[in-house]
């Protein structure tokens, strides 16, 4: 297995610390993270889901929680097996630990437990503060909020003759 010394990169950056942990943890996969299987996909531009395979689990046995830009799911098997008798035990009752890394602005938006699945919808939800804006040239106008309209050049450019003409 290659190992990566991000040393030079962190000499070299400013800010970018959180994106060599992610590179610098990818690289060190556990055995421990493969199970329970699960899918990660984009369901539109800013929605996604993650399925969890926990058969045996049911919904007071899981338990979701997302701290910044983490979420982390956690499974405990509550069930008491002394009342039973296995003669072959082949499904997975074991207790697990699964993390994600969620980009910014990503937040869960629902759960669901359905045939063993556990669904988890996701949505990337930008704040307005950080989405493109309209910034207006030449004027003393403040940019307030998000203006994608297109400028009215001829107006302005008449408003302004027109004082002008009225300041002669």
């Amino acid at each position: 297995m290659r190992t990566y010394d991000f040393a030079p990169l962190y000499r070299s950056t400013v800010g970018f610390d959180r994106l060599f942990s992610m590179l610098d943890q990818a690289t060190r996969v556990e055995p421990a993270t493969q199970w329970p299987p699960y899918d990660i996909e984009k369901v539109a531009d800013d929605a996604y889901r993650i399925t969890m395979a926990v058969a045996g689990f049911s919904q007071d046995e899981i338990e979701l929680t997302q701290h910044d830009t983490t979420l982390l799911v956690t499974g405990q098997r509550k069930e008491k097996d002394e009342e039973r008798a296995y003669l072959h035990r082949g499904i997975a009752a074991r207790a697990f630990r699964q993390s994600f890394s969620l980009a910014d602005h990503v937040r869960v938006t629902g759960a669901a437990l359905e045939h063993g699945l556990l669904t988890v919808e996701l949505k990337r939800e930008v704040p307005e503060a950080f989405k493109p804006r309209r910034i207006p040239i030449g004027g003393s106008q403040a940019a307030i909020g998000q203006d994608n309209a297109p400028a009215q050049v001829g107006d302005q450019a008449g408003d302004q003759a027109e004082d002008r003409a009225k300041a002669a």
